[in-house]
């Protein structure tokens, strides 16, 4: 039978210690523990989370588990998985909140405001970054994760999340797990289709970069706008 956080004693209950301490004073399974809601049958909240977070090498490892990986363990599920999925990321975009000063205006400007979000990750992941008229970036969004090495470009979508955050122009990143920044011949094939149709819709494509670690490079060459 599963044992959850409110069967704890009360200075053992994460929420509890957390509105009393803070949350600064929470181990990493306590805080775990209160997304988790409730352990598995045998094991206590706080000891799946511990379970959890040695399983995959602490919480660094975990932000960068695979929802599917998650739901396999007893205990987890989808619902569970999701959240901590879902918790993670949150976390993510208030470490890496747009600078709105920023302007992508080359291949490096571009680079430098997407590496942060790539940072250790294992798969194939696509963003899209949403600029105004003026190349000033304003969102960061990914629109693809995909095995290691395969991620599908989707056109209508990157150009819907263009549309929805009202831009005028965007760049794409994606990321080559591989350590070979080196654009296939199928990434130039998807950029030259999302440059037709970003024209068809309005909006100007300013480039498609490909990361592998500390190595990068254009699968075009940056699109520059006359000032």
């Amino acid at each position: 039978m599963s044992v959850p956080i409110a069967n704890l004693p009360f200075r053992q209950r994460p929420r509890e210690r957390l509105l009393e301490l803070g949350p600064h004073a929470l181990s990493d399974s306590e805080l775990l523990a209160l997304l988790l809601g409730q352990g598995r049958r045998g094991a206590s909240v706080l000891e799946l989370a511990a379970e959890l977070l040695a399983e995959h090498g602490g919480v660094a490892g975990l932000a960068e588990a695979r929802p599917e990986e998650l739901a396999r363990r007893t205990g987890i599920g989808t619902a569970k998985a999701a959240t901590i999925i879902a918790a993670f990321h949150l976390g993510a975009r208030a470490r890496h909140s747009v600078d709105t000063a920023v302007r992508l205006e080359s291949a490096a400007d571009v680079v430098g405001a997407a590496r942060p979000l790539f940072a250790g990750a294992r798969v194939e992941r696509l963003l899209v970054l949403v600029c105004d008229a003026q190349n000033r970036l304003r969102r960061q969004v990914f629109v693809a994760e995909g095995a290691i090495d395969q991620v599908t470009i989707p056109v209508r979508e990157i150009l819907n999340t263009v549309l929805r955050h009202d831009g005028r122009a965007f760049a794409l990143v994606h990321n080559h797990p591989s350590g070979d920044p080196s654009p296939s011949l199928d990434d130039r094939r998807a950029t030259a289709l999302l440059i037709d149709a970003a024209h068809t819709v309005g909006l100007r494509f300013l480039d498609h970069v490909v990361l592998a670690g500390e190595q990068w490079s254009c699968a075009l060459p940056l699109l520059r706008v006359a000032d």
